[in-house]
């Protein structure tokens, strides 16, 4: 049986993605350059470190890097299955994605140049790294419901903390490993909760009519504020912050297009995140209060989404 996030989570990636290809040519080189004309300033001055991100760009969902400058983008993946949905260890000197092959669900880890690929397990979908580098949060229906586990980073040691027939669904380690925020339905609607990191201690932080989607909310890096997706202002998935406890909701973007998928930058100063807002998915990013929004990648021929930021840069 296959988890009904994962199915969900693919199924909104792979939509998006099907919409945007029909207008796009039917072959595509291997790790292009980005497309269309820079802005006119460089897509990151001023910031630094790398991101990671997916794009099927090469045909085919595989994942990249860029500098936070723009430069430099890197293809590290290039399967016949689907990766996706990637993030750096705290160190930065590893990422780990997620596969879908053959209809299969696989969470990996590789080395941060892309060597090294390891299948860490099967029937999950990876979401969190622990801040110690130690341990990864992931969602599995294994046990029969869509519900948070933890393994060791080797794939071992698998323990699960929610056990609910709702969709549990983990999208950060707080930065003092002491809690797990979690997306759940589990009273109606998708909310962001959080629990201590053996499983106890659940509290729901939204509690909102709207859709608070968080599939990659996360904490700042000082662990004082948490960014989020929501539909609260009506229609389309726009960025949030607030403050750890649920309390100081405030909107940073708005418009008529969807922004999904935010990650701080390491110092917390800025948020990457995917947009729509120029008819395509693309990576930007904006400061963390939501001035100066910022393109980061041009490829309007492809998908890239779902960005994680590092503090270094490419080599």
């Amino acid at each position: 049986m296959r988890s009904g996030i994962l199915m969900s989570r693919l199924t909104s990636i792979l939509a998006v993605a099907l919409l945007f290809g029909a207008c796009r040519e039917t072959t595509a080189p291997v790790a292009p350059a980005l497309d269309g004309p820079q802005l006119s300033r460089s897509p990151g001055e001023g910031l630094h470190g790398a991101i990671v991100f997916h794009s099927d760009r090469a045909g085919t969902f595989d994942i990249f890097v860029v500098n936070a400058d723009g430069s430099g983008v890197t293809q590290l993946t290039n399967t016949t299955g689907q990766d996706f949905d990637p993030f750096w260890s705290p160190s930065g000197q590893r990422i780990a994605f997620n596969r879908i092959d053959g209809g299969t669900f696989q969470i990996l880890v590789m080395s941060a140049d892309g060597s090294e690929v390891t299948q860490l397990a099967s029937n999950g979908f990876a979401k969190a790294w622990s801040p110690d580098g130690r341990r990864i949060a992931f969602v599995s229906n294994r046990n029969g419901n869509d519900d948070v586990f933890i393994m060791n980073a080797d794939g071992s040691g698998v323990v699960q903390l929610t056990d609910n027939p709702a969709v549990d669904d983990p999208t950060a380690w707080s930065p003092d490993g002491k809690q797990i925020l979690f997306r759940s339905d589990r009273d109606g609607n998708s909310e962001l909760y959080v629990m201590n990191a053996d499983g106890t201690g659940v509290t729901d932080l939204t509690n909102n009519p709207a859709s608070d989607e968080g599939d990659h909310a996360g904490w700042s890096p000082d662990g004082r504020r948490i960014v989020f997706s929501s539909d609260r202002d009506g229609g389309h998935l726009h960025i949030f912050v607030m403050n750890a406890d649920g309390t100081g909701v405030t909107q940073l973007s708005s418009g008529d297009f969807t922004d999904d998928d935010p990650a701080w930058s390491p110092d917390g100063k800025q948020i990457a995140f995917q947009s729509t807002r120029d008819g395509h998915e693309e990576i930007y990013i904006i400061n963390a209060d939501g001035t100066g929004p910022t393109r980061l990648t041009f490829t309007e021929s492809a998908f890239s989404a779902v960005p994680g930021w590092r503090a270094r840069p490419l080599p």
